[in-house]
Order: structure tokens, then sequence, then C-alpha cells
């Protein structure tokens, strides 16, 4: 697998930039006659040299304002934007420059360069053969015929991406597709193509990172929204699930699909925080009632029932519905072996039903999984600190009283004394 560093990725933008300032230099073109226009080249050209882009940008928007036929202040904006990585706003300028002088073969060079990297493979390849076709510098041709050996070859592999794509072979299309990408770096298509082999591998997070590059590239891309709303939705991410369809939602409110899976996530959504509300009211039984219905509500995702649990788990244990909580939270940890929120909540359940040595297992699990997590600490020092109280004679069951653990000495001492009396008054 072929793959580019970030930094490269980023000189790479800057190579337009370049090029322009050694074009700058070339007095025999003359862009126009206008003394403001003019002014406005001059001033852009020494802002763009000191690497001032935005105050660059504002000069050649006035000096194309001033003369739509001066070919240079286009050329010029169009380098500016390509080195702000604005490629979009620069292929229609550089367009217009080949408009306006068919024969300025660096301009067609930068428009061929953008092109493949948009994946327009074949818009490319015409603009890289009539380089080669204009007298071009040596620097000029050497660089088009680089250009077309690369589309050659990006031409070959989409086609062994699609094959593979076709034929299920979801591996090997990505390791196509990743020298594509490399190349082709703003190629909307490519990326969705990689994306939907991901989700069938079960790489989520890449799918997702493609997706939202797609969503970017292309304009008014509502499939990419939808897509990766969900796929939110099947990681059971409510929130995000919401966000992304509502983008959907903005470029096309009467998008059936969007629309259809924004009233489900909603419904949803509502359902969770109010039963998060209820949590942070303490109103525990309630807030159980209101995860059984978001199981109600969405029973075909696991992710969703598995998080619903999850809570349950939470709310029972707090609650002191000590059966219920450790028949829940075994259920959460049957699915989900390492879930720290519920190895914890399970061992204060176990505490509660003094089943100390369960949630000394409890804890110490959690504590492989979250070592710096200060409940765990603390909880597991108290689970240790009763196991040894249990193994003393157990006053707590001989009187039948719930054991405090949190006033435990003073509670032992007490109990201890009552026996004694218990024991003097049977005498």
């Amino acid at each position: 697998m072929v793959a580019i560093s970030p930094v490269a990725h980023k000189l790479l933008n800057y190579v337009p930039f370049l090029l322009v300032l050694i074009d700058l230099r070339y007095e025999g073109v003359n862009g126009g006659k206008d003394g403001g226009v003019e002014n406005h080249l001059e001033m852009g050209k020494k802002l763009l040299a000191a690497g001032q882009l935005a105050d660059a940008l504002s000069h050649f928007h006035a000096a194309v304002d001033g003369d739509l036929k001066n070919y240079m202040a286009y050329y010029r904006r169009a380098t500016v934007y390509l080195a702000m990585g604005k490629s979009k706003s620069a292929l229609p300028d550089l367009s217009k420059v080949i408009e306006l002088k068919p024969d300025f073969t660096s301009a067609r060079l930068q428009r061929g360069n953008l092109l493949l990297k948009h994946g327009k493979l074949d818009e490319a390849e015409r603009d890289l053969k009539k380089v080669l076709k204009s007298n071009p510098s040596s620097r000029e041709e050497q660089e088009a015929q680089s250009q077309l050996k690369k589309s050659d070859e990006i031409q070959r592999l989409v086609g062994q991406a699609q094959s593979d794509f076709t034929r299920r072979d979801y591996g090997s299309a990505v390791s196509h597709l990743d020298i594509i990408i490399d190349t082709c770096v703003w190629d909307a298509d490519s990326r969705e193509m990689r994306a939907e082999c991901f989700v069938q591998l079960g790489e989520m997070g890449k799918a997702i990172s493609d997706l939202k590059a797609a969503s970017k590239l292309k304009s008014d891309n509502t499939q990419a929204f939808y897509k990766l709303s969900t796929i939110y939705y099947n990681l059971g991410d409510h929130e995000m699930s919401l966000n992304e369809v509502r983008e959907c939602l903005k470029l096309d409110p009467d998008h059936k699909q969007c629309f259809s899976h924004y009233k489900q996530v909603k419904k949803l959504n509502k359902q969770i925080q109010a039963a998060e509300e209820l949590i942070q009211q303490q109103m525990y039984s309630d807030a159980v009632s209101k995860y059984e219905s978001v199981m109600k509500t969405e029973p075909n995702v696991p992710q969703f029932i598995l998080n619903a649990k999850e809570r349950m788990c939470h709310c029972l244990s707090k609650d002191q519905q000590t059966a219920k909580a450790i028949s829940v939270c075994s259920e959460v940890l049957k699915a989900d072996p390492p879930n720290v929120n519920a190895l914890k909540d399970r061992a204060e359940a176990y505490l509660q039903d003094d089943q100390y040595e369960e949630a000394i297992k409890d804890f110490e699990s959690a504590k492989e999984h979250s070592e710096n997590d200060r409940q765990i600490k603390e909880g597991l020092e108290r689970a240790q600190r009763l196991i040894k109280q249990s193994q003393k004679r157990d006053y707590y069951k001989i009187l039948g009283v719930k054991r405090l653990d949190n006033t435990h000495n003073n509670s032992v001492s007490s109990a201890r004394l009552a026996f004694k009396h218990r024991s003097h008054a049977i005498k």
C-alpha cells in the first residue's frame, strides 16, 4: 500500500503556488492596460510572494472585476485558491484563462493536474496531451509526461477496484483504492466506494472518515450524509446520527430516505434524553421504564439494546434492586465483557448482596481496563475491607441487621454489644 503523509500532501498543495511565483517573473505577458487593474495585479503579486494569501486574493478579485478579459488576473487568482486549498474555486478560473488564451501552457498544465486529483481522468489526459503538443518548456513537458503515465496507471487500477468490488473482494478493492486516492485526493467517488468496502469489512471508523471527506468534496452530497447517519445509528450513536441526517435535510428537505430516518432517530433521541434526565434526578425506576421504551422503539439494532441495558444496570444498582441489577448487568457483560461501567455497577450490586468475592472480581476486572478510575479503586478497597470483616463472627447476620459499610467500625462494636445483651437475656 502506497501512502503519502499529511506533510507531503501539504507540500504538494503548494507546488502551484511556487510555479506561479516563477511565472510571475515572465515579463512578456501583458494582462491588461487599465492602470487600476495593473495596480491590483502588482499589489496582489507582492502579497502573494509574501504569503499573505487572503489579502492577495482581494486584490485579484478586484483585478478580475476591473477587466473580465484579463487572463492573468484569473490565473493569479486561481493560484491563490490553490495555495489556500480551494481547488473547486481554482478550476473555473483556470478554464477561463484557457478560454481567453488557449496557448497558455502553464494554465492548461495546472488544470490537467487538478482534474487528475479530482479523478476526472479523461479530461485530465486531454489537457496533458495538449500541453505536449503546444511547444512546452522542458519542465512542463517532463511534468505532463509524468502525469499522463500516472493517469494511465490510475485508469487500470480503477478498473481493477471496480471488478474487485463487484466480486465482493472488498479487501483487494481497498488496496487498489488506496493507491488511487493517494493520487486522486479529491475524488469523491473513489472515497465513497472505499467507504462502502470498509462498511462491508466492519471498519466503520474508516468508512466514516471517507464519507465525511466525500460529503465535502461533492456539492449537495445527500447520500454521503445519509450513509453517515445510518452508520452512526448502527453504532448506537443517536446524537451523531441525528446531526448527519439533519445535514442531509438541509440540502434536500424532501429527501425520502433522510426524512424517514430523521423521524426514527429524533424519536429515539428524545426518549434517551428523557431517560438521562430521570437518572440525573435520581428517579431510577422511571429511568428503567424509559429505557425499556427505547428498546421497544429500536429492537433491531444490537448496540442500542446494549446501551439501554447498560444504563438499566446502572439504575437498578443505584436503586438497590440487587437481583435485577445483577441479572441485567450480567447480560451486558455477556455481550461486552470489558464494559467497565457494567462491571462497576454489578460489583456494587454484589456488595449490596454481601457477595464480596464476586464484587472484588468485578472491580479487579474493571481495573484492568481502567486502572486510573478512582471509583474502581475506592470500590475495590471497600470490598476488600468488607470481606475481611465478614470473615470475623457475623453479628449482623445473627441479629438479622443489614451491614452499613460506611460506618462499619462503630456498627461492629454496637452489634457485638447487642449480641452480648441478647445472650445474657437468654440466660
